[in-house]
């Protein structure tokens, strides 16, 4: 890269959904020169969004990543999804960026996506800017708008601009650093003076502003006591780091859809946000020593580490694989290795991505984010690094999935097709799930929402050229223990040749939140080395497969604590079959219960309508946690629901509120069922069998 690593900002752009992180995208590739007209998603010709399905519901689905220059500056974009079935998208992207443009409508505000996407922002320490965009709009209200992101948000937020006027009087943007009114005309922004009527409530914001950088800056709070100007470039100076420390945000405001904020955002990008050599070294983990740290730097002459985040299949390119460049150089033709799969990689073709198109590069360095062709083993979060100084960069945190359906081609001879259509789908998207149910003969699709999986089949139909049948939408329920038992089987056959033979002492003890643990406690060789894998490997087949009623298991500690083997007969199949059927065993008599999802959900009502929506709440199983006022006659509500209980709530929730009332759910956690629904759920799935066997 010839432009120095100062010069770089890896920035993403994350939102509620409808706060118009494209529309800003496309702006800003305009106001760089990567576009020559702009791009509106309402009329799907936006160059972010251009999967078929995205341009038919004007909605971001696959996060797409973006060069363009600025001030002898190159930005690296990445538009993410704002709907919460994505959130995987959003996941990742925070993963790999420097910095992000939190976007705030100034209608909506503080919306619940933007909640979550704040979250995961602070989860990763990724520095923010605020931008509010639609000033335009009736019912805007700008510093409304910041103090929702104070109180909810703990954002730390200060304006850094005013908007002239609101809704339809919006004419322009005050900078309080620089002290200048910006005006819009067209593409063009005309710089004047802050007007009389504006001059005590800029002063005011100002002061706001110095008061708060004083905090982080002794030069500011000399000046500042002394009532002294503090130059504009030393508020930026101060400001930026702070941005950099996560004890500030600054807010910018805007109408993207009328171009109006956008040169100005792109100044604050280039002025607030980080750089590669501002994030500083990155921190592996040691291979052989997961206690060790190993780091480093962003120099393209350190060792090379690199991240992969994201997956695609190009029906011209076949997979591309997007990768992070923390560290060294990357040229095609190298070997690399895989340290999550322990497997090395030959680098073949190397692709700088502008969206739907691509360059052919011959070498990448250092905060980079490029497309490699050709990977065979590299998937989501798997880390890339130099053959002789390996090291394991931290992965991506993938929410389990919540909702299952059940789908069959419309002809048998496309099930083959089918399985690689979904193997394929499964490798770009992680928060995506596939298995075949040998029993029903029927593939069971699952993800993180009704909207997730419809799109899923879409891209079967279109993309993959498959017709596929689709059941009724159901509950991923995960099954677990609330007891601690012991287990012991012995498995032994004697088919006339060599036997089979394996005992296993097991026991099975609840390990809530901690996910599948297995401990070895076998002393004195009575299971041979070999073979205490293989109890295991038939331990996870069984998680998978389900005991109680075909869900996955969870959250469960085996200690295997004595056993015994034959010379001839024991064999690693002998002890897969043990381990499996000793499981099933112990399960069954450790109380198991059935885990369903419960999604946070939050409800924006008017007033009028909120007896009439916590009551069907109520029935729904649901429990409301707090109601805040949202604005002037209406109300915030906030609560957790079982997933099961809101298949067509939004029908309902429309019909309760004269279509006034909107609402939107996230995965909270899984939370244990009733006992009654137990049996229901229990009961149903019994019925289903006789029925299939029928």
């Amino acid at each position: 890269m010839s432009l120095p690593l100062t010069n770089l900002r890896n920035i993403g752009i994350a939102a509620h959904i409808d706060a118009g992180k494209t529309t800003t995208t496309e702006r800003l590739l305009f106001f760089t020169g990567v576009n020559r007209k702009m791009g509106e998603t309402h009329d799907g010709q936006s160059t972010m969004d251009f999967m078929k399905q995205e341009q038919e519901r004007g909605i971001t689905i696959a996060s797409a990543a973006i060069s363009c220059s600025w001030h002898d500056h190159q930005i690296n974009i990445i538009d993410t999804p704002g709907h919460v079935d994505f959130t995987v998208e959003v996941e990742r992207s925070l993963r790999v960026i420097d910095g992000m443009v939190a976007l705030f409508c100034a209608v909506g505000g503080v919306e619940p996506q933007s909640e979550t996407v704040w979250n995961q922002a602070e989860r990763y320490k990724v520095p923010r800017i605020a931008f509010i965009n639609k000033i335009d709009r009736t019912g805007a209200n700008f510093h409304d708008v910041i103090n929702q992101m104070n109180e909810n948000l703990d954002a730390r937020a200060v304006a850094f601009q005013l908007p002239y006027g609101q809704e339809d009087e919006f004419n322009g943007i005050i900078d309080l650093i620089a002290c200048k009114l910006y005006t819009f005309k067209d593409t063009e922004t005309i710089v004047s003076e802050i007007p009389e009527n504006m001059k005590e409530q800029a002063r005011e914001y100002k002061q706001k502003l110095v008061e708060h950088l004083a905090d982080f800056d002794e030069e500011i709070l000399e000046l500042f006591l002394e009532d002294k100007d503090v130059p504009a470039e030393l508020l930026k100076k101060a400001a930026r780091d702070a941005t950099l420390k996560l004890m500030v945000t600054p807010v910018f405001c805007g109408a993207s859809y009328k171009n109006k904020g956008i040169i100005q955002l792109l100044d604050a990008i280039v002025d607030y946000l980080p750089s590669p050599i501002d994030k500083g070294a990155i921190v592996g983990m040691d291979i052989d020593d997961p206690e060790k740290t190993r780091l480093r730097n962003p120099s393209p002459k350190e060792p090379f580490s690199a991240l992969a985040f994201k997956l695609i299949h190009d029906p011209f390119v076949g997979q591309q694989t997007f990768i992070r460049i923390y560290s060294g150089t990357l040229r095609s033709g190298m070997q690399v290795m895989n340290s999550t799969k322990n497997k090395p990689e030959r680098i073949g073709r190397i692709l700088r991505i502008r969206a739907k198109d691509r360059e052919d590069i011959a070498e990448a360095g250092p905060g980079e984010i490029v497309a490699l062709i050709g990977m065979k083993y590299t998937k989501t979060g798997d880390t890339l690094c130099d053959m002789d100084q390996q090291l394991h960069l931290e992965s991506i945190h993938i929410p389990p999935s919540v909702i299952e359906l059940k789908i069959t081609p419309e002809s048998r001879k496309d099930q083959t097709r089918l399985g690689e259509a979904l193997a394929k789908l499964v490798n770009e998207d992680p928060s995506f799930h596939a298995r075949f149910d040998d029993e029903t003969e029927e593939t069971i699709i699952s993800g993180m929402g009704e909207l997730h999986l419809e799109i899923i089949v879409d891209r079967l139909k279109h993309e993959f050229k498959i017709d596929v049948v689709v059941g009724e939408p159901s509950v991923a329920y995960r099954e677990t223990i609330t007891h601690e038992v012991e287990s012991e089987y012995r498995h032994s056959k004697q088919t006339g040749g060599k036997g089979q033979f394996a005992q296993t002492l097991i026991r099975i003890e609840p390990n809530e939140n901690n996910g599948y643990e297995f401990v070895d406690k076998i002393k004195g060789g009575v299971i041979p080395n070999e073979f205490i894998p293989s109890v295991n490997k038939g331990i996870l087949k069984t998680l998978a497969d389900g005991v109680l009623a075909g869900f996955p298991v969870v959250d469960v500690k085996v200690v295997l604590l004595d056993g015994q083997f034959h010379p001839v007969d024991s064999s690693d199949f002998a002890f897969q079959t043990c381990g499996s059927i000793c499981f099933k065993q112990g399960f069954m008599k450790a109380n198991p219960i059935l885990l369903e999802p419960v999604m946070k959900i939050e409800i924006n009502t008017p007033d009028e309508y909120i007896g009439d929506i916590t009551g069907n709440l109520t029935k729904r199983r649901g429990r409301i946690e707090s109601m805040r006022r949202y604005r002037k006659g209406s109300q915030k509500l906030n609560g957790f629901v079982p997933l099961q209980e809101m298949f067509g709530y939004a029908t309902t929730l429309r019909n309760l509120s004269s279509g006034r009332a909107n609402y939107s759910m996230e995965f909270y956690k899984y939370m244990p069922v009733s006992k009654v629904i137990q049996d229901e759920v229990l009961k149903k799935i019994e019925e289903k069998k006789k029925q299939d066997k029928k």
